[in-house]
């Protein structure tokens, strides 16, 4: 594969995400206004370890960031994409499309990235959130297993959003009930039984269980949560699998 290819077209993708400002708001701006709400209303007192509260909050608005970066992002882009005609147009190009997709996977986990520094610094800054750097390794892993995973699935989506104008309804209609019930809002104690039981067959959850590992403030030691990224990665081979077989190059109309 011709990594110079890809480095242009993720440069290339990057630079339509910078410069498209209600993307940059709902995967930047959002998930540090609810940083800031959480610690306002819910407050940022001391643990029994000395870290704070806002520790506990960051997990879930990572999460949040990762999937909003990747999977809701890369949904609508590709559906706007699809209906104006951009995509049927770049498959007369020479660019393969194997290039073209791996670039918005990669364009998300690069955003991931950016979007743990921003909310770890400010955290830390700001709230005093404890930062594990004896975690710091499984943490990367969980951004780059959870960012390439969501963007695979953000992929499949566009196949079952029929216009550009649905495009926002179905995603939001699709994770903001997953967030509930996977303790980015709630968190998983706080909510029955049953609901953590469905929350836990969606790969939001184990995301959100996967960072709360890594910025666990009671951890001595490396944190490998391999059960949440195995399933983290099964949803994403199946929408990688979902993608092969069914995404569309052509508008619906």
């Amino acid at each position: 594969m011709n990594l110079a290819a890809i480095g242009r077209q993720l440069n290339f993708d990057l630079l339509i995400f910078r410069r498209n400002p209600a993307a940059t708001f709902f995967t930047v701006i959002l998930p540090l206004i609810f940083l800031v709400l959480f610690t306002s209303i819910f407050g940022n007192g001391t643990l029994d370890n000395g870290a704070q509260v806002s520790t506990v909050y960051v997990p879930g608005i990572l999460t949040l960031a990762i999937v909003s970066a990747t999977a809701v992002n890369v949904a609508i882009t590709m559906t706007t994409r699809r209906e104006r005609g951009v995509l049927k147009r770049v498959r007369g190009t020479p660019i393969p499309p194997s290039v073209f997709i791996l670039s918005q996977s990669l364009a998300g986990t690069v955003i991931a990235f950016i979007m743990t520094l921003i909310i770890a610094v400010i955290g830390r800054v700001l709230y005093g959130v404890s930062l594990q750097f004896e975690t710091f390794p499984s943490l990367v892993i969980s951004l780059v297993v959870g960012a390439m995973s969501f963007a695979a699935i953000g992929l499949a989506m566009t196949t079952i959003i029929s216009s550009e104008d649905a495009a926002p309804a179905v995603t939001n209609a699709i994770f903001l009930p997953l967030y509930f019930i996977s303790g980015v809002f709630v968190p998983n104690e706080q909510v029955p039984d049953w609901v953590g039981t469905v929350g836990n067959f969606f790969p939001v959850s184990h995301l959100n269980q996967a960072l709360q590992e890594s910025f666990n403030p009671f951890a001595d030691g490396p944190a490998w949560p391999w059960n949440h990224w195995l399933v983290i990665l099964a949803w994403g081979v199946v929408g990688a699998a979902v993608t092969l077989k069914t995404f569309r190059w052509t508008p619906n109309r």
